[in-house]
């Protein structure tokens, strides 16, 4: 049975001013973050819906109908105020649906919720992704901080594995290829919840992969990124990278 996805996010523009001696110019690029699981999820069970944040603004649903045709959200790399501010807010003062107070409806009443870090994913870079206190991180099974929440780890560091036996890292023992980075997080206190990876005590042991229920639904937090830079072209080219990400989505779909 197709399982539908929607990622939303992923995506963003870099403007470049280049000098040479007395004369310069400019170029824009467009870039998109998410090709690995992409590429992963062809000719799989998961149908995936890709939505690039500038898009989102206007297209994200403003309806639980539109919701409703998606198995799974995963809101990656894209700060609250994309789905808060569309032009009909920002430009014209018109009153819209809020969107994530949508996305917590929906969950609660059955979908499967993923946010996946990022520099605008939690908190992120700043402080500027804006997530906490929303009422999407109501159903996230973490709280957000209130400041930039960024952990680099330019050298690098492996993934403890903390609950071998749940259903997100079937058949992914072993040694974890490097990850880079992750947003810090504070695990919410609660019986349903559960930190299933983790970084190593060296690097703070902050959270990698935690999962939770919110209603009829289920919600999880993977705090690294869904590609490079944070995950390492080796971590993109492992053989249990797409079962990691088939894995939490099986897990996201699976209806209570």
């Amino acid at each position: 049975m197709t399982k539908k996805v929607l990622l939303v996010g992923e995506s963003w523009v870099s403007s470049a001013t280049h000098y040479k001696g007395f004369d310069q110019f400019g170029s824009v690029t467009f870039h998109l973050g998410a090709e690995p699981l992409v590429k992963v999820l062809e000719g799989s069970e998961y149908e995936l819906t890709y939505m690039p944040a500038h898009e989102a603004v206007e297209k994200f649903p403003f309806d639980m109908a539109g919701l409703d045709v998606y198995d799974v959200i995963i809101l990656s790399d894209i700060g609250a105020n994309s789905l808060l501010l569309p032009p009909a807010v920002w430009l014209h003062s018109r009153t819209v649906p809020n969107r994530l107070k949508l996305i917590k409806a929906w969950v609660e009443k059955g979908g499967g919720l993923l946010m996946v870090g990022g520099y605008f994913s939690f908190q992120g870079i700043d402080g500027k992704a804006r997530w906490r206190r929303t009422a999407v991180e109501d159903v996230l099974p973490v709280t957000c901080l209130p400041y930039d929440d960024r952990v680099e780890i330019p050298e690098g560091t492996g993934a403890i594995i903390t609950k071998a036996d749940h259903p997100t890292v079937a058949g992914m023992g072993g040694q974890w290829p490097l990850l880079l980075g992750v947003n810090e997080v504070e695990v919410r206190d609660r019986a349903d919840v559960e930190v299933v990876a983790r970084l190593p005590d060296d690097q703070g042991g902050h959270p990698l992969l935690v999962t939770g229920t919110f209603g009829n639904g289920r919600s999880a937090a993977w705090t690294s990124d869904i590609g490079p830079h944070w995950l390492s072209p080796a971590f993109c080219e492992w053989e249990g990278y797409g079962r990691l990400w088939k894995n939490i989505l099986g897990w996201l779909s699976d209806k209570r």
